[in-house]
């Protein structure tokens, strides 16, 4: 792991007026260990699943929350009072999910993209890669899907595919005909894919290689814009690699938090960055970001419990101020409810600390709770 260089600062949502690790992915070779630290009993993935391709007894209720649930081979329909709704089964190890103005949500997984119909919780289809991922396996470095994202108009999918020991690629499937129709080569372990509001350009952003690869969507000719606020140094052993990204509604740059310090502030015209402080100082996965530009970051834990800070949630505005939620160990992703005001953070975590559940997240309040669903949740999303 290469040391540290200390710099300290002082998916549709909603806008953030309503709003107010011991590491993922990051050095290679470590076992993942379950842990249910809800102080409750986990759900379990299969417990009231319909099954594959059989209608759900009720229809789905608008804004419950579904997740992929990485330590089985389902996604999980929760309601977020209530808890699980039953689980749907799509293909090892789902990660990424994304669900269309349709209601169809596009699920990466080991063995395919899963397509599932959200509304009778069935799968209608599993899409295999033209890509070449190996054996099907479970755990953090496993071979096949992982970002995932729809274009605009929801013509295209957008899934970046993990090849062990290798660069990835993109791999564009038409919804129509649920085929895939171009592979595009990116860098390694593509932990997120994005696409620009107008749908004229897609970001992979490429964990193990320090760098985000842009591909315009007509030409899909890819290039590479590194991101490595604090050098390459350590390689694949390095925890400082970029993880997730989002696309800032207000001018189109793409925004990666490192650490809980900086701030990579991208512009994928130029591939020049800008860096900016952040304040949480804890190891950084999910994020998202509301139309107005508040961006939500999950903070998964100290690379040093001696100078780090814990797992939290920050909350940053527009205009760079934060407010940091303080969680109960390891998280991954983050999505927030319809009406702004309360955030659901996966307890899944792609290392050790994993757990069971949600935590729902008061975002005025700070208040949280946690809600046992899902087995290894890591992707989210609003129904």
């Amino acid at each position: 792991m290469s040391p540290r260089r200390p710099w300290r600062a002082a998916r549709v949502l909603v806008p953030a007026a309503a709003v107010a690790a011991v590491l993922a992915g990051c050095a290679p070779g470590a076992g993942a260990g379950a842990a249910d630290a809800s102080g409750s009993p986990s759900a379990s993935a299969g417990e009231g699943a319909a099954p594959t391709g059989s209608a759900a007894a009720s229809p789905t209720p608008e804004g419950a929350l579904l997740v992929a649930d990485f330590g089985a081979d389902t996604v999980t329909f929760v309601d977020p009072e209530r808890g699980a709704l039953g689980s749907v089964e799509v293909g090892t190890a789902p990660y990424g999910l994304v669900v269309g103005s349709d209601g169809r949500a596009w699920v990466a997984t080991a063995e395919g993209v899963a397509v599932v119909d959200t509304r009778t919780r069935e799968r209608l289809s599993l899409i295999p890669y033209e890509t070449d991922t190996g054996p099907v396996t479970t755990g953090e470095y496993r071979g096949g899907g992982m970002g995932i994202a729809l274009s605009p108009d929801g013509k295209r999918v957008y899934v970046g595919v993990n090849v062990p020991g290798g660069n990835g690629t993109l791999e564009v499937i038409d919804t129509a005909s649920r085929e895939v129709t171009a592979t595009v080569p990116v860098g390694r372990r593509p932990f997120d894919v994005d696409v620009s509001r107008d749908g004229s350009e897609v970001y992979a952003t490429d964990h193990d290689s320090f760098d985000v690869t842009v591909v315009p969507a007509d030409t899909l000719e890819p290039r590479r814009i590194e991101v490595a606020p604090y050098g390459t140094e350590g390689g694949l052993g390095s925890w400082l690699k970029p993880h997730y990204t989002v696309v800032r509604p207000s001018d189109g740059k793409l925004l990666l938090p490192f650490e809980g310090e900086r701030l990579a502030v991208v512009d994928p015209r130029t591939g020049r960055s800008e860096i900016e402080p952040m304040t949480a100082d804890t190891h950084q996965h999910g994020a998202t970001i509301t139309p107005d530009g508040t961006l939500l970051v999950v903070g998964t834990g100290p690379i040093d419990p001696a100078e780090d800070e814990g797992p939290s949630l920050t909350v940053r505005t527009p205009g760079g101020a934060e407010r940091v939620h303080p969680l109960d160990g390891p998280h991954e992703d983050v999505t927030v409810s319809r009406d702004g005001r309360t955030a659901y953070v996966t307890g899944g975590f792609t290392r050790d600390g994993y757990w069971n559940g949600i935590t729902v997240v008061h975002l005025e309040t700070g208040d949280t709770r946690r809600l046992a669903a899902g087995e290894r949740p890591l992707g989210i999303a609003v129904l």
